[in-house]
């Protein structure tokens, strides 16, 4: 992440949360980097799938892939959730590089989405990627639509969508201290494979595995 990045992102987090949010939210952002700082690797064999289920009558996934796609209404709703110039550029660069944007609706409002990008991911990841493999990142749930299982909904049927496709392995990781995050992908096909902590030098990955965990 960009020195500019950071510096922008920090902005919008204080003129929202104010000294005192903004404070507490870099003591927490200190405490897990020093002790909890490693990624849980996730992983889902495409050919194992379970029998497809059908959509609930009341939610919609979209498959995005081009922002001439996108209806100004939903990008509005994505640009204003957090920074909109950063979030523009987001996905600007995404699209540039072949990502697929996949948005979730509940009775026709945007209740969340997540990004798949194919034989690739946007940063080095931690072992190469085939041309069948996907890597899911990105995922987000709106605050009003929380606890409602969408989030099983949207990656579970993504997860088919990608198989139908061809795709034979999807990857994903969540950072440890994530909790919400973990049980939102352990709820899917989605397995744990490993933990580990990388560093990328000059492009390139580092990457310490636990002990417990094999690269696939």
């Amino acid at each position: 992440m960009s020195a500019s990045t950071l510096i922008s992102r920090f902005a919008t987090y204080y003129e929202r949360n104010g000294f005192t949010g903004t404070l507490q939210r870099i003591g927490v952002g200190i405490h897990r980097l020093f002790f909890s700082n490693r990624m849980v690797l996730m992983h889902c064999d495409l050919t194992k799938l379970d029998a497809r289920e059908d959509l609930p009558a009341s939610l919609t996934v979209e498959r995005k892939n081009s922002q001439t796609e996108i209806s100004q209404q939903d990008l509005d709703e994505i640009l204003n959730f957090w920074n909109a110039q950063e979030a523009r550029n987001e996905i600007t660069t995404r699209f540039a590089r072949k990502a697929t944007l996949w948005m979730i609706k509940s009775d026709g409002k945007l209740a969340g989405y997540v990004w798949t990008m194919q034989g690739d991911s946007m940063v080095p990841h931690y072992f190469p990627l085939g041309p069948h493999d996907v890597h899911f990142f990105d995922l987000l749930i709106y605050p009003g639509f929380r606890g409602r299982a969408i989030n099983w909904v949207l990656i579970t049927h993504v997860l088919h969508e990608l198989a139908a496709g061809g795709a034979t392995r999807a990857f994903s990781e969540v950072k440890e201290w994530n909790r919400v995050s973990m049980a939102s992908f352990t709820m899917t096909p989605f397995q744990i494979h490993g933990m580990c902590r990388k560093f990328v030098l000059f492009d390139h990955p580092i990457v310490w595995w636990d002990k417990k965990s094999t690269r696939p």
